[in-house]
């Protein structure tokens, strides 16, 4: 396997990977070509240092994705925080332990980066994805809000 940031060309796979799930199934949209607002987000994090679309590939293909973003704060003095977000494996992957490997290598690059920690959103819905995130050691210690726009 090797994990490394997303290139433009990678995009497709990557939108099918969020897509191709219950949650993505009803917001994402997969067809080509891919919606320009896509495009416009993925420049926007490609030229941001703070940000790391990530994909994991094996054998050419692209089989896993998540979007690491290195967040300053002033609280826990000062430090850092890595934030994980739009995490998917592809379903012909999973329980191979591609996701344990890829958050390690996130949680690598967010040590590198001198994060003080590691954090991420999970939907309620997602059962699954919350004892796979408490087998790696995360807490389930907040509580997040989101206000749709």
């Amino acid at each position: 396997m090797n994990f490394r940031q997303a290139f433009k060309e990678d995009l497709r796979h990557i939108i099918a990977l969020l897509a191709a799930d219950q949650l993505g199934a009803t917001r994402e949209d997969s067809s080509l070509p891919l919606a320009p607002e896509y495009l416009s987000a993925f420049a926007a994090i490609d030229a941001d240092e703070n940000q790391c679309l990530a994909v994991c590939e094996r054998d050419g293909a692209i089989i896993a994705t998540l979007h690491l973003t290195f967040i300053p704060g002033l609280s826990r003095k000062g430090s850092w925080r890595g934030q994980v977000e739009a995490v998917r494996v592809s379903k012909a992957c999973r329980g191979e332990g591609v996701g344990a490997a890829f958050f390690r290598w996130a949680i690598e690059r967010s040590r590198a980066r001198n994060c003080s920690l590691v954090q991420l959103t999970t939907d309620k819905t997602r059962n699954d994805a919350h004892r796979f995130y408490e087998r790696l050691g995360f807490q389930p210690s907040h509580t997040g809000y989101k206000l749709k726009l």
